[in-house]
């Protein structure tokens, strides 16, 4: 009787044994082989950035992360099936998480998103002076979800990314070479061909300014009271600044040096006394 009892409880649990090991064994080597596709899949991602000097290392190491996190996602799923877990219930709870937690983050959904735009299409990069949300200074960081710029004071302005993507971006350091844009006022009686050349000989002698392309000056407008020049003198973008606070002082001594007169806006008033006039 013994022996039938024992054989019985055999018979019974030996498949039940027999498929939790397999499942086991299954669950295992789903799992492994999930790890190591994830991992390959995110090494991939970042590899590619490594590759192409154009690619921004930030985005790629971000897009890797999200690659395995996706694959091991799938790879719990699957691992929970091989138990008979509903996977369905998960998935469906899963997504109402993420849909909750989006809407508590939208402003940061937000940044990230235009985060990533900005890593993917580039319109700067750190080192580049640029005009953007209504501030100006050289990008010393781009992160998913914020810019930070440094200021010629030495102020740190962090703008988040939305505030960026867009609206206009003025990027001053794309370019290598730069025209720096001034105007200057002389008299109507002065000779318009010296005043040009007094200013083409301190543009010539100045170190900053390119030969090639060669600098702009014409007469630009009829002024109230002046002949009005725009001068556009080309540089390379790093001396841009030194350009547009040195050459307005050098220009101006150089005008008075050769005597050609800077007008400045003149009122005529005429003062009327109305007790003469009536008495005559």
């Amino acid at each position: 009787m013994s022996e039938f009892i024992e054989q019985l409880d055999v018979n019974q649990y030996f498949p039940m044994a027999l498929s939790w090991a397999t499942n086991i064994l299954l669950a295992s080597v789903i799992l492994l082989l999930g790890l190591w596709v994830a991992s390959s899949a995110n090494k991939l991602v970042i590899g590619l950035s490594k590759k192409h000097n154009q690619l921004d290392d930030t985005l790629f190491r971000f897009l890797g992360s999200v690659a395995r996190y996706i694959i091991l996602a799938f790879v719990i799923i699957a691992v929970l099936n091989r138990f008979g877990v509903q996977t369905a219930s998960i998935v469906a709870l899963l997504g109402a998480a993420g849909l909750a937690v989006g809407l508590a983050l939208q402003g940061a959904m937000s940044n990230l998103a235009a985060g990533v735009m900005l890593l993917f299409f580039r319109p700067y990069k750190v080192g580049d002076f640029i005009d953007a949300a209504g501030r100006f200074g050289n990008v010393t960081e781009i992160d998913m979800f914020t810019t930070i710029l440094q200021t010629f004071d030495n102020q740190q302005i962090i703008i988040p990314n939305s505030q960026i993507w867009g609206q206009q971006i003025i990027n001053h350091s794309h370019y290598s070479e730069r025209g720096v844009d001034m105007r200057f006022g002389i008299a109507y009686d002065e000779n318009t061909d010296k005043a040009r050349a007094v200013i083409d000989n301190v543009l010539a002698n100045h170190p900053h300014i390119l030969k090639t392309p060669a600098p702009f000056v014409e007469v630009e407008t009829l002024n109230d009271s002046s002949v009005d020049f725009i001068v556009r003198p080309f540089c390379k973008g790093e001396h841009y600044f030194n350009v547009l606070y040195t050459v307005p002082e050098l220009i101006k001594k150089a005008l008075d040096e050769n005597g050609i007169e800077i007008p400045f806006p003149h009122r005529k008033v005429i003062v009327v006394n109305e007790e003469a006039k009536s008495k005559a």
